[in-house]
């Protein structure tokens, strides 16, 4: 008879970017029960954001790092819906630029991030390099390289000039290139393969029942992208994966990675011209909600707004809040040695689960 034992991982560990705590019941070295643990980074951020509308722009981006664009494009969303603003077609084709940008840097942070937990420390690095070219990219645009502060409601602060729609297109020509050959590596590599084929399998039914989102819903066979409503009409293909383990997560960001270079190179070429904001003017009053398609996922936020500038509430659903809730039908039968690789797949985000 096998002895039954408990062990913490996290909320410190190695594969952790930040606090997450995983208390793993095992058999021998079988993992046969998993109990997730939330709550080290909880900042209160849905009430502090009920304050003045206008300055909650500048705090709905401090919700997550990552993907701190998508957040203050929803908020900003939501609030035109109450407004009833226009935004001008512009604008809507510079956030889209930006937020294909932010979800290539996330993705790429998330297959670093894999690589580094398989010990491919060589692909780690190299995936951070072509990371750091879009981030400077962005940085050329917005001024930033996390928070871009680009967004306010009815448009945006910041166009994107002739000589940098074309510094756009020649990095992005460049990372095609170079990322070609990483795609390569993480498709045929056998050392990525031993470690990621079969490990934390999500069936397409298990992938229904825990309403995941995102990267992680697509491996596991659901065909859902928000993008694919995208107004301007764009060229997008989704991609989809059959597996439901953690190399087809990891081979869905490759793709996607692909993908978002050839939308944001759409996008530039086909920039129109015109305005940057709608006017929008005194205090918001009803209810909105917004839903984007954010790197992990679905993201949503509600408003509801009372007819002064501080707002009544305001709710975030982040895609994380449900891809790390499913690691509790990914983990059971594997090896403890897997938890690192399984549970990077599905890219947590904790300070935006948390809030």
């Amino acid at each position: 008879m096998s002895r039954t034992t408990l062990i913490p991982f996290g909320p410190q560990h190695p594969a952790f970017l930040e606090p997450l705590n995983l208390s793993l019941k095992l058999s021998e070295e079988t993992v046969i029960g998993v109990e997730i643990n939330y709550g080290y980074n909880h900042r209160g951020l849905e009430k502090a954001l009920t304050s003045d509308f206008r300055r909650s722009i500048y705090m709905c981006e401090r919700v997550c790092g990552i993907c701190s664009f998508f957040h203050s494009t929803a908020y900003c969303q939501s609030l035109e819906s109450l407004f009833q603003a226009e935004v001008p077609e512009r604008a809507r084709y510079i956030r889209t630029i930006m937020m294909e940008s932010q979800r290539l840097t996330s993705h790429l942070l998330a297959l670093g991030h894999t690589a580094e937990a398989i010990g491919y420390e060589s692909l780690f690095m190299q995936l951070f390099r072509e990371r750091e070219s879009i981030m400077r990219m962005v940085n050329d645009i917005s001024g930033n390289r996390v928070h871009y502060s680009m967004n306010t409601i009815g448009g945006v602060r910041r166009d994107i000039s002739a000589e940098q729609q074309a510094d756009v297109i020649t990095k992005l020509d460049g990372l095609e290139v170079r990322f070609q050959e990483l795609a390569e590596i993480f498709e045929k590599d056998p050392t990525i393969r031993a470690r990621t084929v079969g490990k934390g399998v999500l069936t397409e039914e298990m992938a229904r029942n825990y309403g995941v989102v995102g990267p992680v819903a697509r491996a596991s066979g659901l065909a859902q992208d928000l993008r694919d409503t995208y107004s301007q009409g764009l060229n997008f293909h989704l991609v989809v994966r059959e597996e439901g383990d953690a190399y087809a997560r990891s081979m869905v960001r490759v793709e996607e990675v692909l993908r978002s270079i050839d939308l944001i190179r759409q996008t530039v070429s086909e920039l129109p011209g015109g305005p940057l904001q709608a006017p929008v003017k005194g205090n918001p009053k009803g209810e909105a909600f917004t839903r984007l398609e954010a790197p992990r996922g679905e993201l949503l936020y509600y408003v509801k707004a009372k007819g002064t500038a501080d707002l009544e509430r305001i709710k975030i659903k982040t895609p994380a809040f449900v891809n790390v809730a499913a690691l509790s039908a990914m983990v059971p039968g594997c090896e403890m040695a897997d938890i690192p690789v399984i549970t990077v797949s599905v890219d947590p985000c904790i300070c935006c689960t948390e809030r």
